[in-house]
């Protein structure tokens, strides 16, 4: 079992920069892609960005892309979710996922552990 626990959220004006981060439980981090989802109010939970177990690989959804930047640091057991020039649909709560085997479907909001979620605010 992998506890997740985000961290980071809160409210800020469009145009700033919030930086989330996802704390891991246990010793196999390093053996788990890991994924950032987020859903908005009264819409599906969507998929933000992943990175692959060592870090190599990494994937955006276009909404975000250029703006966004996944990272992990496994001897800390965390990634991060670097989010700038934020805008008013980012609004969401963000989880943390972590998923086991292939890195292909962490895109594919495929999963084997979510965290609680973080919410993110940004106004207009």
């Amino acid at each position: 079992q992998v506890q997740l626990v985000e961290s980071g959220g809160g409210l800020v004006q469009a145009g700033g920069s919030l930086r989330l981060s996802c704390a891991a439980s246990g010793r196999t981090f390093s053996t788990y892609n890991m994924g950032w989802v987020r859903q908005a109010p009264g819409k599906e939970r969507a998929f933000v960005a992943t990175i692959s177990r060592s870090g190599g690989s990494t994937s955006y959804a276009d909404s975000v892309r250029g703006r966004f930047t996944i990272s992990r640091d496994n001897a800390k057991n965390t990634v991060y979710l670097q989010m700038n020039s934020l805008k008013p649909e980012d609004t969401a709560v963000y989880y943390c996922a972590a998923r086991s085997g292939s890195f292909y479907y962490t895109s594919q909001l495929v999963y084997d552990y979510w965290g609680q979620g973080t919410q993110v605010t940004v106004s207009s």
